[in-house]
């Protein structure tokens, strides 16, 4: 790394190296997105050889940086809860990427993911820091996902809002560590790599991940239909104002979390208990205006509510599912927090 946080060089084995002099590669400095056009005609592509943007060939950093967009994108939202600290991570990523001597580097893969989870690891110790001045509970960031991450039962899990506030109990290191191993399946050795640990402390770190995510994961994997049904009996219940058929749903210490970052009205502290929950969802309804709707949608791999005030999106509502009944209501309201619920975020593995 140079002393600017910079990544210039890599062995054959796709190691992140401190020295060496990378290529500025065509499209260095621009960030690649994940709808990108490499075509060399749109301006600032390169061609195969590296060259000035000729025969509409399209350079390979920018072919292989779109390739694995998506599961950058996914590493960095599991590490950081911010689909707005991802993207930034991606850019950072990007920029250091373009900068390598793609000749040096065996697994393009494993060096992107590299790269990306050294800067999401530093992101994270400052993401902490700001939580620490968040007004309110803190939820992770929601989004609007594609019916195939709900098809990959553990891809689905690892983003659920309820993982996601599992994961967030972890120092940031150990994070890192369970989300590369047990999510996406990296050996041991890479792993010591991304987080500049020997493989001997990478494996106690991945124990002791393994074991305090198990004492607080939810109690077994839920299809998405149970949670769907169950979501449309507390929706048809909450509409309504139906306290009893919320109570018939709720688990007895179900818990509530909102989240407004004290820019929309949401509770300070969780609210826990099946009555006082009941009380406060058909209270905060029947607040709204005859322009509100709840309507079904699918969020961070599973079935959700978002609430709409006059069309307007105000609150996504994920939940957590154990043993038949909810036990977990987790409200975003935070505007800041939603802006990625208006298009459908893919997410892969």
């Amino acid at each position: 790394m140079s002393e600017h946080g910079g990544y210039e060089g890599a062995d054959t084995t796709g190691r992140l190296d401190e020295g060496g002099g990378g290529r500025p590669g065509a499209g260095h400095g621009r960030v690649v997105d994940a709808d990108a056009d490499a075509d060399a005609d749109g301006g600032g592509g390169a061609d195969a050889d590296g060259g000035g943007g000729g025969g509409g060939r399209t350079d390979p950093a920018t072919e292989a940086f779109v390739a694995h967009r998506n599961l950058l994108f996914t590493v960095a939202y599991e590490m950081l809860g911010s689909a707005a600290d991802a993207e930034d991570v991606l850019q950072e990523t990007w920029l250091r990427w373009s900068g390598v001597d793609l000749e040096t580097v065996r697994d393009r893969r494993a060096y992107l993911v590299r790269v990306t989870t050294r800067q999401a690891l530093g992101r994270l110790r400052t993401l902490g820091r700001r939580k620490e001045s968040y007004v309110g509970a803190w939820l992770p960031e929601p989004l609007l996902t594609t019916p195939d991450v709900a098809e990959d039962v553990e891809l689905a899990d690892s983003v659920s809002m309820a993982m996601m506030l599992v994961l967030e109990t972890l120092a940031p290191t150990e994070r890192a560590v369970f989300v590369l191993r047990e999510v996406f399946g990296l050996g041991y050795d890479e792993i010591a790599d991304a987080v500049g640990k020997s493989q001997a402390a990478v494996r106690q770190t991945a124990h002791r991940a393994r074991g305090h995510v198990a004492a607080r994961r939810p109690r077994g994997v839920v299809s998405p239909a149970e949670t769907r049904d169950a979501l449309t009996a507390f929706r048809r219940a909450a509409v309504t104002g139906d306290l009893q058929g919320l109570l018939d749903v709720l688990a007895p210490d179900v818990v509530l979390v909102g989240d407004g970052g004290g820019i929309k009205r949401a509770a300070l502290r969780p609210v826990t208990g099946a009555g006082k929950v009941a009380r406060l969802v058909v209270t905060g309804l029947g607040r709204q205006t005859a322009a509100a709707s709840v309507e079904p949608v699918q969020v961070n791999g599973y079935p959700a509510l978002i609430l709409r005030l006059d069309g307007r999106l105000d609150t996504v509502l994920a939940v957590r599912f154990d043993d038949g009944l909810i036990t977990g209501l987790y409200a975003v309201r935070n505007p800041e927090k939603l802006s990625h619920m208006g298009r459908v975020t893919t997410l892969r593995r």
